[in-house]
């Protein structure tokens, strides 16, 4: 464990305009730390960090180092990286020729949880949202709590908050095995299947380090949906959507809409009240139940956290409504695994088919765009992605977003199109070489009161900005 930083620590972020090393850099210069950073992407985060008193550098090179070190009269930063940044990387390499104390950021978020009570969320799936929403809930409850987020959370405009309040919220991410240095007061898991299979050889290996995760959380609340959880977990409480028995929280849904969700919660298998959540499908619904167990184990009661269910949304690039152009709602999610495609797909599909939705009118079709994120990713799930892509009534892909890997042979976008059409020989689908044609390809295919779905973990949420442009 690194030890606890001193407000008199400088520290340097190599990469500083990512999502979770950005919301680090804010609780930072909030608590009184010079920070300082760099970052070649010029955009909406890096700006409000120099509105924040950050100084980013948008080169990459050893002088960003040489300017930091000494640049106060606390003296030498900590350098802290993230797994994206490659060992050649030039200012790490002067990071370590100067000896300087590197930390990768998960060292910086363990410290962070060392020092206050806080909750972790980690799973395969869910985790951005389930944080989001216990944040909004705990700061709807008046608890101000430091919140560590891998995307924006609507309440606070931001990914990262020091808060006055007791307690802390992160998201504990699993793709790198680092969670496994967070010591939680209550780790929330909310699902877990195979991903990330350019880390993990096997689902047995990603079951090992989540029980890791979870011996070293003081308290687990795990969704007792989950058989893989149910198998290999032994958590202090379970929640659960399909039963209020056997489990120590649940939420029945009584009506599923393309708008929202009404449930009725239980406490040890008794109701306690009814709620309706204004998100739509049952994965969300998941989340939202995820999200009350946790704070009813920090001691708050149902009648206050009811108050603050009205007004949560999910957080950036979850469902996320860009806007309507020429009569088409655009929406972003970040969907890229096959269990989140279909979830995403299925929600989709009931606001078409119920004529509800958070929608500005009611959409007509669902067209599906969709970028898959990385090759290991698209070869492991090929048949998973076909299998969830179908639920469209019209398919258009992009070409791999490729994450820094090289191109695997018989991998592409192409292959996933053919595989659709094995399975659904009727539906449309075109195949973008980049993004350009892509979004020509919507410009064609679309029409007004069309739904269009842009899902990935690339840069495929740029649709909007290019069809607007």
């Amino acid at each position: 464990m690194p030890r606890l930083l001193d407000r008199q620590t400088p520290v340097h972020f190599i990469g500083v305009g990512g999502i979770g090393m950005s919301a680090l850099a804010r609780i930072l210069v909030d608590r009184g730390h010079f920070v300082s950073g760099s970052d070649p992407r010029d955009n909406a985060t890096t700006q409000q960090l120099k509105t924040l008193g950050v100084k980013v550098f948008r080169e990459q090179d050893a002088t960003c180092i040489d300017a930091v070190t000494g640049a106060t009269a606390a003296g030498s930063p900590v350098v802290v990286i993230s797994t994206a940044i490659p060992e050649s990387n030039p200012e790490l390499q002067r990071a370590r020729q100067q000896g300087l104390e590197i930390w990768h950021r998960s060292d910086l978020l363990a410290a962070l949880i060392e020092q206050q009570p806080s909750i972790a969320v980690a799973g395969s799936h869910g985790k951005t949202t389930t944080s989001t929403l216990i944040t909004t809930l705990l700061l709807e409850a008046d608890q101000d709590p430091t919140a560590v987020i891998g995307g924006i959370v609507p309440s606070l405009g931001s990914n990262g908050h020091a808060g006055q309040g007791k307690l802390l919220v992160a998201e504990a991410d699993e793709s790198d095995g680092s969670l496994v240095k967070f010591s939680p007061s209550l780790g929330v898991i909310t699902n877990l299947e195979l991903d990330h299979t350019d880390h993990y050889s096997s689902l047995d290996e990603l079951i090992s380090t989540l029980q890791r995760f979870a011996g070293g959380c003081d308290r687990v609340l795990a969704n007792h949906d989950c058989p893989i959880l149910q198998e290999h977990f032994q958590p202090t409480a379970w929640w659960s959507n399909q039963s209020a028995e056997s489990v120590d929280f649940a939420a029945l849904p009584l009506s599923l809409e393309g708008d929202r969700c009404v449930a009725r919660f239980y406490e040890a298998g008794q109701p306690v009240g009814d709620f309706t959540l204004p998100m739509a499908g049952l994965h969300n619904l998941s989340n939202a139940t995820g999200a009350l167990a946790a704070c009813s184990m920090e001691g708050l009661p149902f009648d206050q956290l009811v108050q603050g269910l009205a007004g949560l949304k999910a957080p950036g690039r979850r469902f996320d409504l860009r806007g309507t152009w020429k009569g088409r709602h655009i929406v972003d999610d970040y969907a890229h695994h096959p269990s989140e495609v279909q979830a995403t797909l299925e929600m989709a599909r009931l606001m078409v088919r119920s004529g509800r939705s958070p929608l500005p009118t009611a959409p007509q079709r669902l067209l599906a765009v969709f970028q898959p994120h990385r090759y290991s990713r698209t070869r492991q799930f090929l048949d998973g992605f076909a299998k969830a892509l179908q639920n469209c009534d019209l398919l258009l892909l992009a070409p791999i977003y490729p994450a820094g890997e090289q191109p695997l042979q018989g991998i592409s976008s192409n292959a996933l199109a053919d595989r659709v059409r094995q399975l659904k020989p009727n539906l449309e689908i075109a195949v973008a070489d980049n993004l350009d044609q892509l979004t020509e390809l919507v410009i064609q295919h679309s029409r007004e009161n069309d739904l269009v779905l842009a899902m990935g973990a690339g840069d495929v949420n740029g649709l909007w900005s290019r069809l607007t442009s």
